[in-house]
């Protein structure tokens, strides 16, 4: 089994965005040391609930400050990026960095980041799969020129792509399960799904002809020294984040949203996820019924970077010795 770490770099009550940021620069580190696979970040806009706005910046710092572990974007939301620009970037790192570069990729949501940026709700409504098309295209040709949405000159990919990076597409509806099926993209599948939830959109993507297994599943991860003690840590830090945090999804237009319950949200993913001794958590991801091999865990439950670092390092420890 392949396992990565996922960092939302969400501030806690009483910390600022420099807290945030800063431990989850921090777990970058500790997840190489512990011997990890990858480690990936998310973008959010406007909210609590995750502080970093570029994934691809926070991706190139923490490509800097390794030298083995694949960096990953969780995603980076392309209803808000222009594609070529982002392809830029991409080609760049994955370059300076010998390929440890590993682009997720989503649709993101209507939230309000639509009507900041100027791309607008028919982008997100509409616009994916061309958006996708062309950064694809962007990641491997020598030379693009633009149509429809997004209708320019030929100009040339500069730096030069070469072997297209690693790509991967997040999935949480069947519209865009199919689009990632079509180009036999692999999903990036939510913390939110139980196995039985992972299994199902997997089952989806081969229904729709999709043919890669390189689908990776993110789930929330908790050490300590029994699953009571950690279950209780969660109950205690979870809720405060979650209930100030998702109050920053706002809708671009006056559809109506119902907000997550922060307690019943927490109760849901202690539930469903690996929580307990690093002995528990492992048994847990290993014995899924998913069927993926590859997890990212969400080590930062509480926003204390010396709970972080445990359960980054007793897996990581584990994970060396078994």
């Amino acid at each position: 089994m392949r396992l990565g770490v996922f960092l939302l770099a969400g501030r806690f009550p009483g910390q600022d965005d420099r807290d945030a940021l800063s431990r989850a620069c921090d777990a970058v580190v500790w997840a190489e040391r512990a011997g990890f696979d990858d480690v990936w970040i998310a973008e959010h806009h406007f909210m609590s609930y995750g502080v970093c706005p570029s994934a691809i910046t926070f991706a190139a710092h923490a490509l800097g400050r390794t030298e083995r572990i694949t960096v990953g974007t969780a995603v980076s939301v392309l209803s808000t990026t222009h594609p070529v620009q982002l392809a830029e970037q991409v080609t760049m790192l994955d370059q300076i960095s010998g390929g440890r570069l590993h682009l997720g990729v989503g649709r993101g949501g209507p939230w309000r980041d639509l009507e900041v940026f100027g791309t607008g709700l028919d982008r997100w409504e509409n616009g994916f799969a061309e958006s996708l098309d062309l950064l694809i295209e962007c990641l491997s040709e020598p030379r693009v020129e633009g149509t429809g949405r997004f209708e320019f000159r030929e100009v040339p990919m500069v730096p030069k792509p070469g072997a297209r990076p690693r790509l991967t597409v997040a999935c949480t509806s069947p519209g865009t399960i199919r689009i990632a099926a079509d180009r036999d993209l692999p999903m990036l599948l939510g913390m939110d799904l139980d196995d039985h939830g992972k299994a199902a959109m997997v089952e989806a993507y081969e229904r729709a002809g999709g043919r890669s297994a390189a689908h990776i599943g993110a789930v929330l991860a908790h050490v300590a020294d029994s699953r009571e003690h950690a279950e209780g840590e969660l109950r205690a830090a979870m809720p405060g984040w979650l209930e100030a945090g998702l109050k920053g999804y706002v809708a671009v237009d006056d559809r109506p949203r119902k907000p997550h319950d922060p307690v019943g949200y927490t109760e849901h993913l202690i539930r469903i996820s690996p929580v307990g001794t690093a002995e528990e958590c492992l048994e847990r991801l290993r014995g899924n019924t998913s069927g993926l091999g590859h997890y990212i865990l969400m080590v930062d439950a509480c926003g204390d970077p010396r709970i972080t670092r445990r359960t980054v390092e007793r897996i990581g420890y584990l994970m060396g010795v078994v």
